[in-house]
């Protein structure tokens, strides 16, 4: 599927809609469900594993992963357990062509509905889980560049800069010096 066929668009860094914290779904209705259906197309047809719904432009807290086994479309998405410690270098559509080495947590636990209403657990951990904490960032208004070191922030600024201005997009958010912690 094009963007055209999903009518939804990738939003890459400089976007204020993925510095937002999403909203809360109140209600799962058709609206929700068709939406989960064009991120997933659109995640596939972008060659993602995950997607969040800040990622096309919408403040909800919805996500799509798929890791390889299935395909989750869930709603309000929150990690309720975390064990371990892993580093994986991850990189994201709404970041392209940036990797950054990631330190999370090995194994989790999500709670969440489904496209459905249906209350879901999953456990998931390794790659799996690294999938599902990246895409929960992005409710949070958080991206991978947040976990870069000072010294990558700043090289990673001027690469963003030039992207950005070949996309016509000079304007870039200031960088979060908090520490990226799970």
């Amino acid at each position: 599927m094009s963007m055209k066929e999903t009518g939804l668009e990738i939003r890459v860094v400089g976007d204020p809609v993925l510095r937002k914290k999403a909203k809360a779904v109140k209600e799962v209705t058709a609206y929700h469900r068709e939406l989960l259906s064009k991120m997933a197309r659109q995640m596939y047809d972008s060659k993602g594993i995950g997607l969040a719904a800040p990622q096309v432009g919408v403040s909800e807290s919805l996500i799509v992963v798929d890791t390889g086994s299935c395909l989750y479309k869930l709603v309000n998405p929150k990690i309720t357990k975390r064990q371990g410690r892993q580093s994986m270098e991850e990189g994201c559509l709404s970041v392209p062509g940036v990797s950054i080495k990631v330190k999370r947590a090995k194994k989790i636990t999500v709670c969440a509905l489904d496209d459905c209403a249906k209350p879901v657990k999953i456990d998931a951990e390794d790659f799996p889980a690294c999938v599902f904490q990246h895409e929960i960032d992005h409710l949070n208004g958080k991206l991978i560049i947040d976990y870069a070191t000072l010294l990558d922030k700043m090289t990673l600024r001027r690469k963003l800069r030039t992207s950005a201005a070949k996309k016509g997009n000079e304007k870039l958010p200031k960088s979060r010096t908090e520490p990226g912690k799970l």
